[in-house]
């Protein structure tokens, strides 16, 4: 077996999966060195894709008025969806930190473009949605270098795309896919505010495991592998 990875290196790699947060809140005023945004660009840029295709591009945006822009969106598309809701969720939703537009030292959109490399994408022809599928690996690539570099990252989720293309001059073909916060904080949260909130929890690794076919559940012994693996994580 090669096995290339140092027992620290391991145990790096899965403290930054483990304590890795989507963070709203707790953003400082210090900029990010451009040395620590480079490495983590890189990361990002370093994701596997379908067919080789780098489908990705990384939109920073450090001004205030354009920032501003798009704090207009999230508000406007929060409330919205609040009226998916009755109370009392809809007033906890709307109490809920889910967004550091302004607070953050920068923020990132992440893009899929579809016409990179021409029409023919070797691995894409069968499902389509495997480019974005590789934009989404470049996501969590940054996500995790960001966390081993000590800036956090929060996902703003609720926005309107066709806002979003307007304020940032994205091109019609090309799909925005992230809207990202970064910076330096002054702590990680021990668990997702989610579910510190209360607003839900996280499943059993168990309850999302099938064996062999959908909704088989795995025998006993795969069970009692992964009851043993989370608790020496814990």
């Amino acid at each position: 077996m090669n096995d290339d990875f140092s027992p620290e290196e391991k145990d790096g790699f899965y403290k930054a999966v483990f304590s890795r947060r989507d963070v709203r809140s707790h953003f400082t005023s210090e900029p990010i060195g451009d040395r620590i945004l480079s490495k983590i660009l890189n990361a990002a840029h370093h994701a596997p894709s379908v067919g080789f295709s780098q489908p990705w591009n990384f939109i920073l945006i450090k001004d205030k008025k354009t920032r501003s822009e798009v704090k207009d969106s999230f508000d406007k598309e929060r409330l919205r969806s609040s009226n998916l809701i009755e109370d009392p969720k809809r007033s906890k939703y709307l109490s809920l930190r889910l967004e550091g537009i302004l607070d953050s030292a920068l923020n990132l959109c992440v893009t899929y473009d579809p016409s990179k490399f021409g029409p023919f994408v070797i691995g894409r022809s069968s499902i389509p949605e495997t480019g974005l599928y590789s934009v989404c690996c470049a996501i969590q690539n940054l996500w995790l270098a960001a966390r081993a570099e000590g800036i956090g990252v929060g996902w703003v989720s609720i926005l309107s795309n066709d806002k979003l293309k307007k304020i940032l001059d994205i091109p019609e073909h090309v799909v925005p896919v992230a809207y990202l916060c970064l910076g330096h904080v002054t702590s990680f949260a021990e668990k997702p505010d989610l579910e510190s909130a209360g607003w839900l929890g996280r499943l059993p690794l168990k309850d999302v495991v099938y064996y062999e076919r959908w909704d088989n559940e795995s025998d006993s012994n795969w069970q009692e592998i992964q009851e043993m693996i989370i608790s020496n994580l814990d």
